[in-house]
């Protein structure tokens, strides 16, 4: 299986409504987690692009649907973070609906990536996306950021408790730590995202 090169990541375009997507062809595989939990982040180490995702100290900065294309056929997105953003409960609906109806009618979408804080693993908010997830029989990777915040062993730990609360749907969910701060991972995302991609292309 040829590697797919991450660094040919480009910005495609920022959408506040489905309708300003592009054509539903083709493959997407979606990050998404809390608005603390750094997806941005994640998103520019799993490229090797500084800036390619914004990333912001004041959790929420992603508000659109950011579409980075790898080539013509396949692309990575980064979806509205959820939970913690401190904006008006309005505006919190508004990038719920967004992202439900992304999730829930994008033929194209391949995968999730879902990143939750090590330190915090496991909200309601992501019980419930992986509930849905697996009612649809769409796969989903867990990055474990921010890896570097605890030491070895602890890490470890977080890492087996979180696969063992989701040992009945290990087929269809994998759990990895991350982290941006020092490129730890980095290349057990690309393996599943290679997978993903490649699963397409067959």
């Amino acid at each position: 299986m040829n590697k797919i090169n991450y660094q040919q990541a480009t910005f495609l375009l920022s959408a506040a409504a489905l309708h300003h997507l592009p054509l539903d062809t083709g493959a997407e595989v979606a990050f998404v987690g809390r608005s603390n939990a750094g997806k941005s982040s994640a998103l520019n180490c799993i490229t090797g692009i500084k800036g390619l995702a914004r990333t912001s100290k004041t959790p929420g900065r992603t508000q659109l649907i950011n579409l980075f294309q790898l080539d013509d056929q396949r692309r990575l997105v980064d979806l509205p973070g959820y939970g913690y953003a401190k904006v008006s409960l309005a505006t919190k609906k508004k990038w719920q609906d967004l992202v439900n109806r992304y999730l829930t009618t994008r033929q194209c979408l391949k995968g999730l990536v879902l990143v939750m804080d090590i330190r915090h693993p496991l909200k309601p908010m992501d019980i419930q996306l992986l509930d849905w997830a697996t009612d649809i029989n769409l796969p989903v990777h867990i990055l474990l950021t921010k890896a570097d915040k605890l030491n070895k062993d602890p890490a470890n730990r977080t890492l087996i408790k979180t696969k063992q609360a989701l040992c009945d749907e290990a087929k269809l969910i994998s759990v990895q730590l991350f982290s941006s701060q020092n490129n730890f991972g980095t290349e057990d995302a690309h393996k599943q995202l290679d997978e993903w991609f490649h699963e397409f292309s067959q």
